[in-house]
């Protein structure tokens, strides 16, 4: 049979760790020659982990796609085969449809057309828990976000009352007081600090006050725009990004003692039914209406029973009232399903410590590399300050170039913070895989309501409640255990009587293709 071989590194460093190419191409080449395939094209590239760099990827696609006589794709492991879930859903596609047939030779299996439960679920679960480590790693963006919230900079619009511009001498974004709002918006905060005004009488008053929003269609306010102003903290100086703190550099335009004062009037005029909404639900947020699509909201009979309902905003619809516990029993009966049979959940821990392996190879080449790029700007910065001394460079430049280098080492210290929290998010994620494939029931029941809400979270999507009826779509990769609900399905015949057709050990387990 023809094969084509991919071969596929992301930085030089890997090379230092068993990932070069010539070291890849060299397996590989061993491989096919074993099983007796005949290779027809080599691909060996070196490309980033992000999904912007692609089209030495796409370039192997084409070849498939144009060569039908050629079904069997060569590759070391999953990660070497797939950078992002769009690398897998091409190549998965490809398996289905066009017979290809996929060998991770360092990960010890295969899958193609007919490929059995363990094999498929070994490929998702390695996709999944891929994805997971690199979209920690994958955040230049997110690190010169987080880079300006430590310095007090708003990343986003500003807040009405506030003008986003650009400095005319530097460059960069800035941001200062509207005056023609300003003034408006802090007389809002005074009249509901008095207890006097609702929030709907101070939407109507700033309507005839004329403040409009800073948008292009120069409209009133709007009641909830209203709520979200007089609970926002960055009128005081502190900015709320997902949940967290921080003190900003630009004007104020209340101080925090009027702030207070409007939260205690808040909630002394909400509704004694919204202590409600802090109750420890575990529906909570997390089910749409399959009618009309609204949020699924749950409330509290007699201090006993939970219901679910519809909360109709978009108005009337054929949703009825159903209680949690109903609710509850169908994503039982989901998890009871998850159950793989002992010995093969035994050659999956094999498989994910392989995994392990490959995850910690790369982990150390990228830590290795930052660390010698920090120590080169030290270096550097070192040589700057003697150059500062002699006064061959002026104060100005001196501090010019010496901010660039710190900022870098900035980056590379927040890169490696993130190379720590990966490796810890894996572990978490590979222990949680193996945890919910062998006892997700007892997990389920013995769980407190977050800790519910957290299982449902990471096993299911699209939850909508039709009637009484729960509709889902199941994660990758739990979707294939569902499906699975016999040894036989899980191993299939050829691979279930594998290990007893070959004497001795598998120079590559379970690599054995199918025969078409």
């Amino acid at each position: 049979m023809k094969a084509i071989i991919l071969a596929r590194v992301s930085t030089k460093e890997q090379e230092e760790y068993g990932h070069s190419l010539p070291a890849q191409l060299r397996r590989l080449r061993e491989y096919a020659k074993n099983k007796g395939f005949i290779v027809v094209k080599e691909f060996s590239f070196s490309e980033s982990a992000g999904p912007k760099i692609r089209k030495k990827f796409e370039k192997v696609l084409e070849y498939l796609k144009e060569n039908k006589d050629v079904r069997i794709l060569l590759t070391e492991n999953v990660d070497r085969a797939t950078r992002n879930f769009k690398d897998a859903v091409d190549l998965d596609e490809m398996r289905i449809n066009d017979g290809l047939e996929i060998h991770f030779v360092q990960d010890g299996f295969y899958i193609n057309r007919d490929a059995t439960g363990n094999q498929m679920f070994m490929w998702e679960a390695k996709v999944f828990m891929a994805k997971q480590f690199l979209n920690r790693l994958t955040d230049d963006v997110k690190r010169s976000v987080e880079q300006k919230i430590q310095n007090g900079e708003w990343t986003s619009k500003a807040p009405i009352g506030y003008l986003n511009i650009k400095d005319k001498d530097t460059g960069k974004s800035n941001i200062i007081i509207d005056k023609d709002r300003a003034f408006l918006i802090k007389r809002a905060f005074e009249d509901y600090s008095t207890g006097n005004y609702s929030l709907s009488d101070i939407t109507r008053r700033l309507k005839e006050f004329g403040l409009r929003n800073n948008t292009k269609g120069n409209k009133p306010l709007h009641k909830s725009q209203v709520h979200y102003m007089l609970n926002n903290t960055f009128y005081y100086g502190v900015m709320r990004i997902k949940d967290k703190l921080y003190s900003h550099r630009y004007k104020l335009i209340i101080d925090k003692n009027l702030f207070d004062k409007c939260q205690k009037v808040r909630e002394k005029l909400s509704p004694k039914g919204f202590k409600y909404s802090k109750k420890p639900f575990v529906f909570k947020g997390l089910i749409r209406c399959a009618y009309c699509g609204c949020m699924i909201s749950t409330d509290r009979k007699k201090d006993k029973y939970n219901y679910l309902f519809c909360s109709k905003y978009k108005g009337n619809c054929k949703a009825i009232r159903v209680r949690e516990e109903v609710v509850i029993d169908q994503i039982k009966e989901i998890l009871r399903k998850l159950v793989i049979p002992e010995d093969v959940l035994k050659d999956m821990v094999t498989h994910l410590k392989q995994s392990k392996e490959s995850k910690e190879q790369f982990q150390q080449a990228e830590q290795n590399s930052i660390n010698r790029e920090y120590n080169k700007i030290q270096s550097r910065l070192n040589e700057l300050l003697d150059m500062r001394l002699d006064k061959s460079i002026t104060q100005d430049e001196y501090d010019k170039k010496a901010t660039e280098l710190k900022q870098r080492q900035y980056e590379l210290t927040e890169r490696l913070k993130k190379i720590t929290e990966a490796d810890e998010n894996y572990s978490i994620t590979a222990i949680a895989l193996l945890n919910l494939a062998s006892r997700a029931p007892e997990l389920f029941e013995s769980s407190k309501v977050e800790q519910k809400r957290q299982l449902i979270n990471f096993l299911l999507s699209n939850l909508k409640l039709r009637g009484r009826k729960l509709e889902y779509t199941l994660n990758k990769p739990f979707d294939v255990l569902v499906n699975m609900d016999s040894r036989s399905n899980w191993l299939g015949r050829e691979d279930s009587n594998l290990r007893s057709r070959v004497q001795g050990p598998l120079p590559y387990p379970l690599a054995t293709p199918h025969k078409g």
